[in-house]
């Protein structure tokens, strides 16, 4: 066994049973995203039934509005839902950590300009802006991950900048500077290696509120459309059920939930043993 992985075990073994629950919902969460047409038991998009079957064997959730497989959509979901915001995090990411480190290392009017411009997009309510934008252009998938991925882009733009101003400062990006490595080789090998743990603990938090604010576009029907399986839109679709005592569409609802408790759970105990605290 390499050194890593028995630091990663040790790391393991002393972690709280709270974070030990959240990697096990995101492992379940990531299986059945990948696996979901092994696992489903009907496609995506068929419609095996009436509308509105009560659940049973057959249809262990029961079916939605069209008489598609509730079960069968929950599992798609994962792979719709999930995969999406975790694209839309990766791509926010890269933006706006790019765009933090270029402000932070250049400084001057570059830091000012690009300051501005999120404070300028940060002014107005992101969910409010993404409905706004997406009214505009379309509610395709590729226009969806590119907005939040924009809007979201501002938050990490902000703790990237924050975080490596305290960096440039230091001896070792200056002595970098006089021996005339270029601007991409310092943030890549001086500054990023040293403010990672506050961006991987962010990025959990961001891929939350990527993943709320997909379903909350989806409720409203402007995130993944027809006929693609999505939480928020199951929610929405099948709501008139808990007029009659039934409990179907609450369990997107609760998938939603529970995934992100999962992630907070982690990152929560990331950020603990990152920032060096103790008990």
């Amino acid at each position: 066994m390499t050194a890593v992985a028995q630091s990663s075990l040790r790391l393991l073994r002393r972690s709280p049973w709270s974070a030990r629950f959240g990697m096990v919902v995101i492992l379940a969460y990531a299986v059945t995203a990948i696996f979901a047409p092994l696992i489903a038991p009907y496609g995506e998009t068929e419609i095996v039934g009436i509308e509105y079957e009560p659940w049973s064997e057959v249809y262990p959730l029961g079916t939605d509005n069209l008489g598609r497989d509730m079960l069968s959509r929950m599992i798609f979901g994962a792979q719709n839902t999930v995969g999406v915001a975790f694209a839309t995090t990766v791509l926010a990411f890269l933006i706006g950590s790019v765009a933090g480190l270029t402000a932070a290392t250049l400084r001057g009017w570059t830091d000012q300009g690009l300051s501005r411009l999120v404070d300028v997009m940060m002014a107005i309510p992101p969910l409010v802006f993404a409905l706004l934008i997406l009214t505009i252009v379309g509610t395709t998938m590729l226009n969806m991950i590119l907005v939040i991925a924009v809007l979201d882009s501002t938050r990490v733009f902000r703790l990237t900048r924050a975080v490596a101003m305290n960096v440039v400062v230091m001896d070792f990006v200056e002595a970098a500077r006089l021996r005339g490595e270029g601007l991409w080789w310092i943030m890549r090998h001086e500054i990023l290696p040293n403010i990672m743990a506050p961006l991987a603990a962010e990025f959990g938090l961001r891929f939350c509120f990527v993943f709320l604010t997909i379903s909350a576009l989806s409720f409203l029907g402007l995130g993944l459309q027809p006929p693609t399986a999505d939480w928020g839109s199951m929610v929405r679709d099948n709501a008139t059920l808990i007029s009659y005592g039934d409990i179907t569409p609450v369990i997107p609802a609760a998938a939603i939930a529970l995934l992100t408790v999962g992630v907070n759970f982690v990152v929560d105990w990331f950020l603990h043993e990152t920032s060096g605290l103790k008990e």
